[in-house]
C-alpha cells in the first residue's frame, strides 16, 4: 500500500462525522419541600401557605411536629396575593384542615415593571427610580387579604397568619424595609378577621446576623430552623385550643 493511498484513506477518515455518544441527562430529583406526604388518619392536617422563606422552614416544621400533626404545603411557591386569590382553591382541595399557617407579603412588596416582569430586556431590575412599580400595593393587599381570609375561614381550620419577616438590603427588584407598611395593613387586617398572628418580623429583626443571609431576605438553614420552631409553636397551640370532641 502506497504512503499517498494510507494518508488518502486517513484524511477520508478524519473528514467524516465524529460520533458522539449523547448520554441523557438523568432526571432532576424532586424537591422534598414539595413532597406530598401521606397521612396518619390519626393525626390533625395542617397547610403550610406562603412564598420561598416558607419553603425554607417547611421540612423542619414537618419534623418539630411528627407524631403531632399531618404538615402539608402546596407544591409550589404560593408568591403573592394575586397568586393566592389565583391558586387559594386548589391549594386547598376538598380536604379537611385543622390548621392553617400562611404568608403572602414579600412577592406583593417586590418592584415589576409594566410588562410584568421584574427584569427589563437587558437585564435590570425593576426599582422606584427606574420606572418600576411595586406587585401589590398596600392599598391592594389589604382587599386581597381580606378576600383571601374569607375564603379560608369558610374551611373551619385554625387560622395562623406569620408577618412578613425583613428585608435587610436593597437587593434585585426588593428595597430594603420594604415589608414595613404591609404588615402594618396585615396586622391590621388579622386584628379585624380573628386571625392569630405569628410575629416572624419581630422574631427575626434582633437576630437578623444569625437568621438571614447578608444582604439577603432569605435566611440561612439554621434561620429557617429557627423559624421552623416559631411556627410549629404556633401551630401547636392553635391545636390545643381545638374544642375536646372536635373531629380532628
Amino acid at each position: 500500500m502506497s504512503f499517498a493511498f494510507s494518508m488518502k484513506k486517513i484524511l477520508l477518515l478524519l473528514a467524516l462525522p465524529a460520533c458522539v455518544l449523547v448520554v441523557p441527562a438523568a432526571p432532576k430529583a424532586p424537591d422534598p419541600v414539595f413532597a406530598q406526604i401521606t397521612d396518619d388518619p390519626q393525626l390533625p392536617r395542617v397547610l403550610l401557605i406562603g412564598d420561598s422563606v416558607s419553603c425554607g422552614y417547611t421540612l423542619a416544621v414537618r419534623k418539630e411536629l411528627a407524631g403531632q400533626a399531618n404538615v402539608h404545603r402546596p407544591a409550589a411557591n404560593c408568591g403573592s396575593t394575586k397568586i393566592g386569590l389565583r391558586d387559594l382553591e386548589k391549594w386547598l382541595g376538598s380536604n379537611h384542615w385543622d390548621v392553617i399557617h400562611f404568608n403572602w407579603g414579600l412577592h406583593d412588596l417586590g418592584y415589576r415593571f409594566a410588562s410584568d416582569s421584574n427584569t427589563d430586556a437587558k437585564g435590570n431590575y425593576a426599582r422606584p427610580d427606574n420606572g418600576g412599580h411595586q406587585n401589590v400595593t398596600p392599598e391592594q393587599y389589604e382587599k386581597n387579604l381580606h378576600e383571601l381570609i374569607a375564603r379560608l375561614k369558610k374551611t373551619g381550620a385554625k387560622l395562623i397568619f406569620a408577618t412578613t419577616t425583613p428585608v435587610p438590603a436593597d437587593l434585585h427588584s426588593y428595597v430594603k424595609a420594604a415589608e414595613l407598611p404591609y404588615n402594618v395593613v396585615a396586622k391590621r387586617v388579622m386584628s379585624e378577621a380573628g386571625v392569630t398572628l405569628n410575629d416572624l418580623w419581630a422574631f427575626a429583626t434582633p437576630q437578623l446576623d444569625k437568621l438571614q443571609q447578608p444582604g439577603n431576605p432569605h435566611f440561612t438553614a439554621k434561620g429557617s430552623e429557627a423559624l421552623a420552631r416559631e411556627v410549629a409553636q404556633a401551630i401547636r397551640t392553635a391545636l390545643k385550643a381545638i374544642p375536646i370532641g372536635t373531629k380532628l
